[in-house]
């Protein structure tokens, strides 16, 4: 606990000036290229203020001012619904608590991700929110050596202990593979993300719990990623445009499975469609299972049973934490906390 207790605070230029035994003022003229300070010294300044994660602060005088504090929010793409609801949920609370939010997306790029993340700390924020992209790039260490609160939601990264907060993806797709295994399924087919994160990989090891449960051989071709994210910028997979395209040509190949598992609802509806082309009945035929249950899951024909996600209570958990590590009535730490999900079940399972 020590160690984390020493990366509590944001690093200021009395911490750079301490270290060197120099002025405040010779420091700050060093980090900002003003005259009158050696090009030796400047190197130091800068060097020292490098390895403490000393981030210069552009909101300074603003908040000297009495302007309003403010927590960075770092999401992936807005076009999740979940991610919408999430932010929505976040800034209510975060107002509630007299802060301002600062929003930044990262578009699942690690490039764009910590650009996000060098513009949050600049900005000043006093904590980060959270949905790291989990690339080949790791920004976050930068925050935490600038002694920056930061909790995690949705998704970890490898060697950076930190609050996180996320829903059980694992057992919530193998409740929805055993409730569609209750209803006689043994073919089922899951249309998973393209995107290397932890959340499909417990999605698909959720699948697998349930197969294995029942004494259901696990088949390679009833594991179908849907490439949705292309270099095109907006190309998003929340859309049923490819899930479409890929039920299609495996229903083409001659498969017709017993039941789908989508990762979210827009697929649902490619496959619905893909369905409904072949002259296939849902639930008669083939029974579908979404992930988010947006609000349109319900107008469907037949309604779909998809899976809720807790966006205000990750929300609820995630600022509450960030707040008292702000006042100081917590310590930095690596609290993990999963919520139960629990399936929506409507027509599209026979129910």
């Amino acid at each position: 606990m020590g160690k984390q207790g020493e990366v509590s605070r944001r690093r200021t230029l009395q911490d750079v000036a301490d270290a060197l035994g120099l002025s405040v003022n010779t420091v700050s003229r060093a980090i900002r290229d003003m005259p009158g300070v050696g090009e030796t010294t400047r190197a130091r300044i800068k060097a020292e203020a490098e390895r403490i994660g000393y981030v210069p602060n552009a909101h300074a005088r603003s908040l000297v001012l009495g302007s309003r504090k403010t927590i960075g929010v770092v999401l992936t793409d807005l076009a999740n619904p979940f991610f919408s609801d999430l932010v929505a949920e976040i800034e209510d609370r975060v107002i509630q608590a007299g802060y301002t939010l600062l929003l930044l997306l990262s578009d699942e790029d690690p490039e764009r991700e910590a650009i996000a993340v060098e513009t949050a700390l600049g900005a000043g924020v006093d904590g980060i929110l959270a949905v790291p992209v989990q690339g080949r790039s790791n920004p976050w260490k930068a925050v935490i050596r600038a002694g920056v609160p930061l909790v995690f939601m949705s998704r970890e990264v490898p060697g950076i202990e930190v609050d996180l907060y996320s829903h059980g993806n694992r057992s919530g797709r193998s409740l929805s593979a055993q409730t569609v295994i209750d209803r006689g399924a043994r073919n089922i087919v899951v249309l998973e993300e393209d995107l290397r994160i932890t959340t499909v990989g417990e999605r698909l090891a959720g699948y697998r719990s349930a197969l294995e449960r029942n004494d259901i051989p696990f088949e390679e071709r009833n594991v179908v990623t849907v490439p949705s994210r292309r270099t095109v910028r907006g190309a998003s997979l929340w859309r049923g445009e490819d899930a479409y395209r890929m039920t299609s040509d495996l229903l083409s190949s001659g498969y017709v499975p017993d039941a789908f598992l989508a990762s979210n609802d827009f697929f649902a509806l490619g496959i619905y469609a893909a369905l409904r082309e072949r002259g296939l009945r849902v639930p008669d035929d083939v029974l579908v299972v979404g992930w988010g249950d947006y609000p349109f899951a319900r107008y469907l024909d037949p309604p779909l049973s998809s899976m809720p996600l807790p966006a205000a209570q990750m929300a609820e958990r995630a600022v509450k934490r960030m707040l008292s590590l702000l006042d100081g009535t917590a310590e930095p730490g690596h609290e993990v906390e999963y919520f139960n999900l629990d399936l929506m079940l409507r027509a599209s399972t026979n129910d």
